[in-house]
């Protein structure tokens, strides 16, 4: 028997029509409500949480990075995949002519409709309930995030050992900006592959940083 979204989410409203709003679109003729103003307000509820949890999961990472993970994590397409997880494409109410197309299957459609769940849940239980959702669906994404940050140095040193390669080298090519907020560029040498370079405001940050890049280069050609 199929589960209902409030069995799959373990939370029963105490308003079922902001669940029913959240999960109708636009083309939906007869309805009197859709949910593209919930979609506004869930955008902003998930871009709170997700800050929030960057903040105090990163507090040796400047602004930029920071902004640069959040705008990853709120995309249409983590969104997305929350969404499928949750089969929102089979409990989605459009067009019937658009459902028989297939339009329900759109990411950005289904994405939307996740960003509206949010703000159903946080109209209906707070912000406590929708922080709670967030920090579940988004956890797979998160600890990626943070595994790569983390690890990057790790990962990278790990795979060249595991080929039996020297160890990788960190040269600094160039420092720039003032004494009191200097700009590191540092390269990462692995034997038999270019090297690349990261940037950071510390050296520690900038050997992540190009570390990362070069371990996404060696995951990429072995996907």
């Amino acid at each position: 028997m199929k589960k209902s979204l409030e069995e799959i989410l373990n939370y029963q409203f105490h308003q079922p029509s902001l669940l029913i709003e959240a999960l109708t679109h636009a083309s939906a003729k007869g309805k009197k409500c859709d949910n593209e103003r919930l979609e506004f307000l869930g955008d902003r509820v998930l871009g709170l949480v997700i800050a929030k949890t960057l903040y105090h999961r990163f507090p040796e990472e400047r602004e930029g990075e920071l902004a640069a993970k959040q705008a990853h994590l709120v995309s249409r397409e983590v969104l997305g995949q929350v969404a499928e997880k949750l089969k929102l494409d089979e409990m989605l109410k459009v067009a019937y002519r658009d459902r028989a197309a297939g339009f329900f299957k759109n990411k950005a459609l289904i994405a939307n409709a996740c960003e509206a769940l949010i703000a159903a849940l946080f109209l209906d239980g707070g912000l406590e309930v929708a922080e709670r959702f967030i920090l579940h669906y988004w956890a797979e994404a998160l600890n990626a995030s943070e595994t790569l940050e983390r690890d990057a140095k790790s990962l990278l040193q790990e795979w060249a050992q595991g080929l039996k390669k020297p160890a990788p080298t960190y040269i600094l090519i160039r420092q720039t900006g003032p004494d009191h907020d200097p700009l590191f560029e540092i390269g990462v040498q692995v034997k038999g592959l270019e090297m690349v370079t990261g940037k950071g405001y510390s050296k520690r940050e900038a050997e992540q940083n190009a570390a990362k890049v070069l371990f996404n280069q060696i995951r990429g050609h072995n996907a």
